[in-house]
């Protein structure tokens, strides 16, 4: 059904209170009209493939964007390339709109968590402004003088107390007799030599050349204080001159007790010549402050601890580093435990303390002792020998930097403090940790002032990171590590920081990667971005977050040609009364059903000892042949646990590459694991070239129905002719692309359809071979539905086999040819599912590990995902998933839950078994929101 507005209704619209939508018709979306309120919580929501997308992004984004770059003058225009226009006769009332979706902000090695938030910006900015330098000798602050500090000490003395303003002289004996010439043609008169004043022109007729290390002070002028405009000045000016003459040190002494007070106007202290604070000295991506070694990224192409020290469950005595065993090799080790002072050799290298790991990598700092370092020195000055070459490669790998410890700085900037922090120690912090600090410096009144605003926008920026849950990551976290997730929360915490009003934030699935307890702050924060004046679209399938949306949209009723209409306009209440796919899981009248039994484990893999990142040396038994997930927080070291260690361990296990994580063992039965399969949101190809029907290998069999069609032998065309990745039949023009891209100096390169093939791919003879009325190009045009009803009225049942399973996994709106690089994450995670299921039956027993497969899915596709997880393990092989969606988690037969909190708060075995002991569970987050569904 569709909901239409008429023309009277139009003209009524009030476009500073709505947002009115004519006629949108891009992709699947059948000509519809929407009308959304200003300034809400707007929820898009409908089943994957429906067309939400098309109409938060493709359609209403897409046109705000294209009228602000034509606003532009036509010189900035020319930078940034024409934008189509989206399909749609109007849009009335649209303001400026600002997208955050579902992708890593940056691959740049040097964008961080600090640079992306601007947090790091201010805080260098902070460092800059009030950062005190402390000698790391004596340790006392580094303070140099000015004419001011020199004025008040005089201004502090008794009243009519006269002072002699001197500035320390730089002579050469042999040219003295010049200098004093010099310096009488300058103005000057007096000099006070070993304590005692002398006029120069004395000096001069005595012929007075003094001792190489005698004390010679200019004297350049006397006075005693008075309260007067004329006088300061004319002190200031000689304060000046003194700091000028004495090369930056000027001395005072008191007439009446001789006593001499020093001022230096140079920033030094113990003899070290300190460089004073400023943005550039605390910014890694400026050669001033980044880290010598490493260049301000970090990491440097070294000696990878790793492969050094490959178990670290071992100690030294039992050969934990690698290069030190065989023959000749051991004698390091030997003479290592013969020198190494109160080091505990027995002890297993992961237990050892951080001073003790840098005492055997770097030992007492002397030449000739035996640390792993000097070792490694020792093999680079021999490389002409070819096996120290080759052992030296087999060592090698991209490594933190040793210098300043992935820190990213230059040690002279951990000098600079504020309330004894410096900004390495802050950057290091989790967010939640660093948050009480910033909150309780104690400054001083000058330095509160000067920080004032700096520091609002460091809390305020702090905060509503910790209120969309990233609380465990802290500023020195590398952007390309971020999950989508994690990305899409700090681009919203970026926009409430920048605190824009009047604009169109439009959201792609907010919730992905949240436990159900952070999605209750998401929510808040949600609301909070509305409140100072926003109008706020989110594309959504989460329940909680439709119940706090103040007007949802649903489009559907079902995906890709069977979607496309405005089904449902109005608030959750009225949906809950609609008659939607939505409305009848939200009733319960359509429901993700609990199974009435559920597998009984009786094998598992039993992981030892893990303890990767926050993993808190934990042991955990993970399930074989039975539906698993894995729960927790965000952040508390689910993936970790799953995707670094337990993946790894049995890839390296079945010879399949894999990394070595730190834990002591991983054992499995090895007859119930032939192969893994780690099924993450990664894309199944980046080329254009690359689309679910080539993935799925169904394309070969396409092509091999039309080669054998009349006019196709008639022509001589083999299945390679039907191919438009190899020269044949696809266009020359284009090669295949369908598109021609130009490329534009200076300016993003533009894509045009090609004119030989209008975008079909093919030679013209390859199109007049058709099935059925329909070409190759009109079949990779087909969604995979409409492909599946076409190949089943031609019989082609190893075709629809490859196929079906695409649509058992919710992707029946996909087309055949659409390129991999549009789809997203949780698209490209259903795809390689597919793929599995057409393998199935033949495949050895596999371990399959899903992260996150609820990624864009809605109640209805859930339900599908459920059944082919299951078909899974019918088929006898394991299914990991590592999950926050309350329905895939009751539908488990066992739950393993990490927690209780995350980064270091979690990382512990909170809880193990079946969903209905977990809702008895006091501790984990999990329990309550499963409680509800069960």
């Amino acid at each position: 059904m569709g909901l239409n507005f008429d023309m009277a209704t139009t003209a009524e619209i009030d476009i500073k209170k709505q947002l009115f939508v004519k006629n949108a018709h891009l992709n699947n979306l059948k000509h519809i009209d929407v009308l959304i309120p200003k300034n809400k919580l707007i929820v898009i929501t409908g089943v994957s493939g429906s067309g939400k997308s098309s109409l938060a992004f493709d359609t209403i984004y897409a046109e705000g964007q294209r009228r602000y770059v034509e606003s532009l003058s036509s010189y900035a225009r020319q930078f940034l390339g024409k934008l189509e226009k989206p399909k749609v006769d109007d849009i009335k009332g649209l303001a400026p709109s600002i997208a955050i979706q579902q992708k890593v902000i940056s691959s740049n090695p040097r964008s961080t968590v600090g640079t992306s938030t601007e947090i790091y910006d201010y805080l260098k900015l902070l460092y800059a402004r009030i950062g005190h330098t402390f000698s790391p000798i004596s340790g006392e602050e580094v303070k140099k003088d000015s004419v001011t500090d020199v004025i008040d000490f005089i201004k502090a003395s008794k009243k009519d107390t006269s002072f002699i303003l001197m500035a320390p002289l730089q002579y050469e004996v042999d040219n003295f007799t010049e200098q004093l010439k010099t310096l009488k043609v300058s103005g000057f008169t007096r000099l006070e030599v070993g304590g005692n004043l002398a006029s120069i022109e004395d000096l001069e007729s005595f012929g007075f050349v003094p001792e190489a290390d005698t004390e010679i002070f200019l004297v350049i002028d006397r006075f005693s204080y008075e309260e007067d405009e004329n006088f300061l000045q004319r002190l200031a000016d000689s304060i000046q001159m003194a700091f000028y003459e004495g090369h930056g040190r000027c001395l005072l002494k008191n007439t009446e007790n001789n006593e001499v007070r020093d001022f230096s106007n140079k920033f030094e202290l113990d003899g070290i010549d300190f460089n004073e604070p400023n943005v550039h000295y605390f910014s890694f991506n400026n050669p001033y402050g980044a880290c010598p070694t490493c260049e301000g990224y970090g990491k440097i192409i070294g000696i990878d601890e790793d492969l050094v020290i490959p178990n670290k469950n071992l100690s030294v005595f039992e050969d934990a580093v690698a290069p030190w065993k065989g023959e000749t090799m051991s004698e390091w080790k030997r003479s290592f435990i013969k020198k190494a002072k109160d080091f505990p050799i027995h002890k297993p290298y992961h237990q050892l303390t951080k001073e003790q790991k840098q005492y055997l990598w770097r030992g007492d700092k002397s030449a000739s002792f035996p640390s792993i370092d000097n070792f490694f020195k020792m093999l680079e000055e021999n490389l002409y020998k070819i096996q120290y070459r080759v052992m030296l490669s087999r060592y090698r790998g991209k490594t933190t930097c040793p210098t300043c410890e992935g820190l990213r700085l230059r040690e002279e900037t951990s000098w600079v403090k504020i309330d004894g922090h410096n900004i390495q120690s802050l950057i290091e912090l989790p967010l939640d940790e660093l948050s009480p600090i910033i909150e309780s410096f104690k400054l001083s009144k000058y330095d509160a002032e000067v920080a004032k605003r700096l520091l609002y926008e460091i809390k305020s920026r702090i905060g509503f990171l910790l209120k969309v849950g990233l609380g465990y990551l802290n500023l020195n976290r590398t952007s390309n590590t971020l999950s989508g997730g994690e990305s899409q929360r700090i681009n919203l915490a970026t926009s409430l920081g920048s605190s824009l009003v009047g604009s169109i934030y439009i959201l792609d699935e907010p919730s992905i990667g949240l436990h159900s307890r952070d999605t209750e702050n998401l929510i808040e924060v949600l609301k909070n971005l509305r409140d100072i004046g926003n109008t706020v679209i989110v594309v959504e399938h989460d329940e909680d977050v439709m119940h706090a949306a103040d007007y949802i949209i649903d489009i559907g009723p079902e995906a890709g040609y069977l979607g496309g209409d405005l089904v449902f306009a109005g608030n959750y209440k009225d949906l809950k009364k609609a008659d939607t796919l939505t409305s009848k899981y939200l009733n319960h009248e359509l429901n993700i059903e609990v199974p009435k039994k559920r597998r009984v484990p009786k094998e598992f893999i039993k992981i030892k000892g893990a303890r990767q990142n926050n993993l808190k040396n934990i042991d955990v038994d993970v399930p074989l042949e039975v539906l698993t997930v894995v729960t927790g927080v965000s952040g508390s070291g689910k993936s970790t646990l799953m995707k670094e260690i337990l993946t790894n361990a049995v890839q390296i296990q079945l010879g399949m590459g894999g990394k070595k994580a730190d834990y002591d063992s991983v054992e499995f039965p090895k007859k119930l694991i032939k192969n893994i399969e780690l099924i993450d949101q990664n894309p199944i190809g980046k080329s254009s070239r690359s689309n679910p029907v080539t993935y799925l290998k169904a394309y070969d069999d396409i092509r091999d129905l039309f080669s054998k069609q009349k006019s196709a032998s008639l022509m001589g065309l083999k299945p390679k002719h039907f191919s438009f990745n190899v020269d044949g039949g696809r266009c020359d023009e284009c090669k295949g692309e369908g598109v021609i891209t130009v490329s534009m100096q200076f300016m993003a390169d533009i894509e045009l359809e090609c004119e030989h093939c209008h975008g079909t791919r093919f030679k013209s003879e390859i199109l007049e071979v058709k099935v059925d009325e329909k070409s190759i190009s009109d079949i990779l045009k087909m969604t995979v539905d409409e492909a599946i009803n076409f190949f089943t009225e031609l019989q082609e049942s190893k075709i629809v086999q490859k196929l079906k399973p695409l649509q058992e996994v919710g992707l029946g709106y996909l087309q055949l040819g659409q390129s991999s690089s549009t789809l997203s994450g949780g698209e490209a995670q259903r795809v390689k599912l597919a793929s599995f299921l057409v393998k199935g039956v033949t495949t050895d027993k596999t371990l399959f590990v899903f992260d996150e497969p609820s990624t864009g899915l809605h109640f209805h596709d859930i339900n599908k995902l459920m059944k082919s997880l299951q078909a899974l393990i019918e088929l006898g092989h394991s299914v990991i998933v590592i999950e926050h969606q309350p329905d895939i988690i009751k539908c488990a037969d066992y739950i393993i839950d990490i927690g209780p909190n995350a980064g270091k708060h979690g990382g512990e075995v909170v809880f193990t078994g079946t969903p209905e002991d977990l809702t008895k569970n006091k501790i984990s987050a999990t329990a309550k929101y499963i409680a509800e569904k069960l």
